[in-house]
Formats: structure tokens, sequence, C-alpha cells
């Protein structure tokens, strides 16, 4: 089973999200995505300024086997984009978790209520590989 860290909330297309203590809220892929894509080779984050919509695609991940879009897992503007996970993306795949992608000042910080939780989304994963 994929490390699903229980502070962190969840979107069904495997970004996580963090409310951070400023208000703001960090976003990346999960590890059960970055499992899935193997060895990453680009990432491509979202500009600082970019306003979002829950949702919308905004960011790009590749990897040996794959490319996928990284969706908003909630509206807001991005303050802050990781050029470090830019660099060398393949410390996503050392830890999903502290390789966060970008940050987002939310517009409403409650849309993070309707992200899953971690035993909500071990459930999704879970059904999603059976």
């Amino acid at each position: 089973m994929s490390n699903i860290p229980a502070d962190l909330r969840y979107a069904k297309s495997h970004e996580w999200a963090r409310l951070e203590a400023d208000g703001s809220v960090t976003v990346g892929i999960t590890h059960h995505a970055q499992e899935l894509l193997g060895d990453m080779v680009f990432v491509e984050n979202p500009t600082v300024g970019r306003r979002l919509a829950a949702g919308e695609e905004c960011a790009v991940v590749e990897s040996v086997k794959a490319a996928s879009d990284v969706y908003a897992p909630i509206a807001g503007e991005v303050v802050a984009s990781n050029a470090e996970v830019e660099r060398a993306p393949e410390i996503i795949n050392h830890d999903a978790y502290a390789a966060w992608m970008f940050r987002v000042k939310p517009d409403d910080a409650a849309e993070l209520d309707n992200l899953m939780d971690a035993d909500a989304y071990r459930a999704f994963v879970d059904a999603e590989t059976h």
C-alpha cells in the first residue's frame, strides 16, 4: 500500500493538498501517482500569479513511462512554484510529499473539505487497483 499521510487532503486525480499556517495550500502529486508514473524526468509548474479554478489542468509531470496533467485541487492564485522539482524532477520519486509542486492562496479554504481525507483516499486507491 502506498504511503498516505493522514494530515493531507487528496483529489481523485491523485494530487495532495496541505493547509499551511499562513493560509496557503501546498500541492503535489501523491506517492501512488508517482509509483504509477515511474521515474520522473520533467516537471512544469504553473507560474506565480496564475489564477486557478478547482479541477483545472495547471501543471505537467513526465516520466520515462508517460506524461500526466496535474490539476488544481482548489481554486486560488499561485503564490509559489517549486523550482527545485523542475530542476530535479526525480526528487518526487524519493519523497512525493516533501517534493511539493506549487502553493495556492485559496479563494475559499473550505474547499479543502471537498477533498478526501487519508482513509477515503486509501479506499479510493484500493478500489482503483482492484
